[in-house]
């Protein structure tokens, strides 16, 4: 008896990585060892990134706090202090787009704290 191996499956796997290469540079989109390594990683990179995605905002929305506190004469770790000390319980994400869109409302909340 020959030996079964479900191309119909193994076809259709083939295509579906195919198709999330699509509009990848040279063999990477129709060359199937290369096209799979290609996607494989760069799922890990997406994996990585992520996370990265989190730390990165955090770091901008840092930079954009203290460069708006350091407007009232206030750095940005004596600025959080106060913040918590006063039980102001606004997030970084806010606190930037206050300083960066808002700012009146942003010299609102250093004169509370100050």
């Amino acid at each position: 008896m020959p030996r079964s191996v479900n191309a119909v499956a193994s076809r259709a796997r083939r295509k579906k990585i195919l198709k999330r290469t699509k509009g990848q540079f040279g063999r990477r989109k129709n060359v199937w060892t290369v096209a799979k390594n290609s996607w494989e990683k760069g799922q890990q990179y997406a994996y990585r990134d992520r996370r990265n995605k989190k730390r990165e905002f955090r770091a901008l929305w840092i930079t954009r706090i203290n460069a708006g506190v350091r407007a009232y004469g206030m750095s940005y770790s004596v600025f959080m202090g106060k913040l918590h000390a006063n039980n102001i319980e606004l997030n970084r994400k806010v606190l930037a787009d206050l300083a960066l869109n808002n700012p009146e409302a942003f010299k609102a909340v250093v004169e509370k704290v100050k």
